[in-house]
């Protein structure tokens, strides 16, 4: 005899994978630009230098 199947099971894992699969291709075809990346760069660096500014130096104690 076969193996008894849950029907809602199988069919909720299928729709689970076809949503997966649509998903990866919008996240391909919709990342992030270069000038939204290089954005996020210079916002990170200005953050770390802004950081690095204000660090009080140990040798002027």
């Amino acid at each position: 005899m076969g193996e008894v199947v849950n029907l809602r099971t199988k069919r909720k894992q299928a729709a689970r994978e076809t949503a997966r699969a649509e998903g990866d291709a919008k996240a391909a075809k919709h990342g992030l630009s270069k000038g939204q990346k290089d954005l996020a760069k210079a916002r990170a660096d200005k953050a770390a230098r802004e950081l690095d500014a204000h660090k009080r130096d140990p040798k002027a104690d």
